[in-house]
């Protein structure tokens, strides 16, 4: 048994480092590898469970490729009373604020804040 290993470890490349390119690198297949670098994925490794809510409202429970809770379909306005369709808009974009009456300070009494003045 350790006569094989002894000829498995002589058959590496890394075994005779003059054999090597000058350019290769050492590789660490170990747990230590994942704590210096970062996996490149365009998409997660599973599929996530979240509920899909349809334009009527129905819910559908199915697994997604993002950890999401709720994924919601947008909405066709163009199907929309006209009615409804201007209450919508009227809540996505809101009116500005009027703006209310300049304090002054015609209507404060001084004397209750004496104490605080520096004589």
């Amino acid at each position: 048994m350790a006569a094989t290993s002894r000829a498995l470890s002589a058959l590496r490349l890394d075994a005779f480092p003059s054999l090597l390119p000058a350019f290769a690198a050492s590789v660490r297949l170990n747990s230590n590898r994942a704590a210096v670098s970062h996996l490149r994925r365009q998409l997660y490794g599973r599929l996530y469970p979240i509920l899909l809510v349809k334009t009527d409202g129905s819910t559908v429970r199915l697994r997604y490729k993002e950890p999401k809770r709720i994924l919601m379909l947008p909405l066709d306005s163009s199907t929309l009373p006209e009615a409804e369709r201007k209450a919508r808009l009227r809540r996505q974009f809101p009116s500005r604020p009027k703006a209310g009456p300049e304090e002054t300070f015609e209507g404060i009494d001084l004397s209750t804040y004496k104490r605080f003045w520096k004589k």
